[in-house]
C-alpha cells in the first residue's frame, strides 16, 4: 500500500526508535530502571525512543501538537492535528525480556485518529491504518476473524493491577463470566498489540480498563479498518478519553459485549 506522507514520516520513525529499543533489549540485564509508579516501570530505552519519534515528528510537522507517556503535552499552532505516541507499550514486558512489545503511533484530526501504526519490532510485523484506506500487516491486507460462535473464540484482556480495587474485582468478574464460554483468555500485556491482533483475526475480542489514549489510539484506527467494532464499555463515553475499550469482531461482538457489561 501506498501510503500519504504523514503514515510514511511514522512508519520511518517507528522503525528509527525501533533500532534503539532493540539494541537496549538485547542488554536488558544492564538497563537502568527507576520506579514510575506501582508495577509500572520506565527505563532509559522508553525514554531514549521517546525522543526519536518526538524529534522526528515534530521536525517533519513542527505545528502538529504532541500527547505521549513519558514527556509534556505540547500544544501545536495547527490545533485541529495531534500525535499520540507510546514509545514502549509492554514497558514490564521489555524490562523482564520477553519478547513481546510494541511502538505505537496515531495522528488525531479534529478529535478522530486518522492514522495509525503499531510496529513490533521483535517479530518485524508493522500494523497500520488510514482513515478510509483499510488495515494493513506489512503487505498483507487485514480482515478481523469470521468465527462467530464464542465458544471458538479466543479474547484478550490486560487484567489492570490493583490500582483501583473496583476496576480488579470487575475485570476478574468479567474472566468468570467469560471463560467457560469461549475457547480461552490471554494476558500478554500490550494493548496496542492486543487491539492489532484482533484486527488480524488472532483473536475474536478484546477487552480492558485503565488504559491512556496513546495506550489505544493506533490500534482503535487499525481495528476499524480491519472491520472490527469498538466501544466503551461504559456504553456512549470516548474510549480514547474514558480509558476502557471493548472490541470484537463484528459476529461475536453483541454477546461478547453482554458478558463483559453483564
Amino acid at each position: 500500500m501506498k501510503g500519504s506522507a504523514n503514515l510514511n514520516l511514522m512508519i520511518k520513525s517507528a522503525r528509527r526508535a525501533a533500532k534503539s529499543l532493540l539494541r537496549d533489549f538485547g542488554e536488558v540485564e544492564n538497563l537502568q530502571v527507576s520506579m514510575k509508579g506501582a508495577g509500572d516501570f520506565v527505563s532509559k530505552a522508553d525514554l531514549a525512543a521517546e525522543e526519536i519519534i518526538k524529534e522526528d515528528l515534530l521536525d517533519g510537522r513542527p505545528t502538529y501538537g504532541w500527547l505521549a507517556e513519558e514527556s509534556e503535552e505540547i500544544t501545536g499552532s495547527d490545533p485541529t492535528r495531534r500525535w499520540l505516541v507510546d514509545p514502549l507499550d509492554g514497558t514490564t514486558n521489555f524490562l523482564h525480556g520477553l519478547p513481546h512489545w510494541a511502538i505505537s503511533i496515531a495522528l488525531e484530526h479534529k478529535g478522530e485518529v486518522v492514522t495509525g501504526v503499531i510496529l513490533d519490532p521483535i517479530k518485524d510485523e508493522i500494523f497500520f491504518a488510514e482513515k478510509g484506506q483499510g488495515a494493513w500487516l506489512n503487505e498483507t491486507r487485514l480482515r478481523v476473524s469470521a468465527r462467530a460462535r464464542l465458544m471458538e473464540s479466543i479474547f484478550a484482556t490486560g487484567l489492570p493491577r490493583r490500582v483501583r480495587q473496583n476496576s480488579h474485582s470487575k475485570s476478574l468478574e468479567e474472566v468468570r463470566n467469560l471463560l467457560p464460554v469461549c475457547a480461552g483468555i490471554r494476558r500478554w500485556g500490550s494493548a496496542a498489540l492486543d487491539l492489532a491482533y484482533v484486527a488480524a483475526g488472532r483473536y475474536e475480542g478484546y477487552w480492558d480498563r485503565e488504559l491512556n489514549a496513546w495506550d489505544l489510539a493506533a490500534g482503535l484506527i487499525i481495528l476499524r479498518e480491519s472491520g472490527g467494532l469498538a466501544e466503551s464499555i461504559n456504553p456512549g463515553k470516548n474510549i480514547l478519553y474514558d480509558g476502557e475499550v471493548i472490541a470484537a469482531n463484528a459476529l461475536v461482538f453483541e454477546k461478547f459485549q453482554k458478558l463483559i457489561r453483564k
